[in-house]
């Protein structure tokens, strides 16, 4: 993101987010039926590829800076990133964020959201509600003439009073035809700071919430993200276009 030129889309375009965000949020919904024990992450993987191309898109995530499959599935201690394998077999208790971002006439619809594996662990469904209303706080900090630092002063507030931490390694983008754009949206910082959001601005809020220390870890494969003290990790995400009056979440299924 060297160039910081933030572009603002048309209304034909955010007509063209829209429709991409609802096959992913079709999508997430879709495979959510395949989260149980006994499922392997690359079976999931391998659905959603067969379903998004069924549906006339394709996957971003595949191929995309080399990254090897179509979604990112990560698995507990697993910030983000995390590869679909067949070795990597869905237990009980397990708590599991699948990423997925289907192209559909060019444009990117992004979302994401942690699943419960049989019964979680208290501190897992506590994480995981947490991370949940995180995301919604920091989407109701969304306002024309607002900065994009209030919407990672919401977040942290919010997770740290609940004894939790963010992550500063990874941020929400812009997403329109281009997978990655300015601006960043961090999820944490103080309320007044950063750049001006303004009507036409498409953007994800994707907050990244530990149970432990906010620290991460790259593994070998150049992708995978762990909580550097291997404790618990949570993720939502919506890809959101900003209103004259607010806000409208493009990946929220009809």
């Amino acid at each position: 993101m060297a160039n910081q030129t933030i572009t603002l889309l048309s209304s034909r375009e955010i007509e063209k987010m829209r429709r991409a965000g609802q096959l992913a949020a079709e999508l997430l919904d879709h495979l959510e039926s395949m989260v149980k024990p006994g499922v392997s992450t690359l079976e999931i993987n391998d659905e959603a590829e067969r379903w998004t191309l069924e549906h006339g898109a394709k996957s971003a995530p595949l191929g995309y800076h080399g990254f090897p499959k179509s979604i990112c599935t990560s698995i507990n201690e697993v910030i983000c990133h995390g590869i679909p394998n067949d070795k990597e077999i869905l237990k009980d208790g397990d708590i599991i964020n699948i990423d997925v971002t289907p192209i559909l006439d060019g444009y990117h619809g992004d979302t994401s959201k942690t699943f419960f594996v049989g019964t979680p662990s208290n501190t897992a469904k506590r994480l995981v509600e947490v991370t949940e209303e995180c995301l919604y706080r920091g989407i109701a900090a969304v306002k024309p003439a607002g900065k994009i630092g209030d919407i990672g002063a919401a977040i942290q507030e919010y997770a740290e009073a609940q004894g939790f931490s963010v992550v500063r390694d990874f941020v929400g983008h812009g997403v329109s035809n281009v997978f990655h754009t300015p601006p960043q949206i961090p999820h944490y910082g103080t309320r007044g700071k950063g750049k001006k959001i303004r009507p036409g601005m498409v953007f994800t809020i994707e907050p990244m919430i530990n149970e432990g220390t906010w620290e991460a870890e790259v593994m070998a494969d150049g992708w995978t993200a762990l909580t550097k003290d291997r404790k618990l990790s949570a993720q939502f995400e919506h890809t959101l276009a900003v209103t004259d009056d607010g806000v409208e979440i493009l990946t929220l299924k009809k």
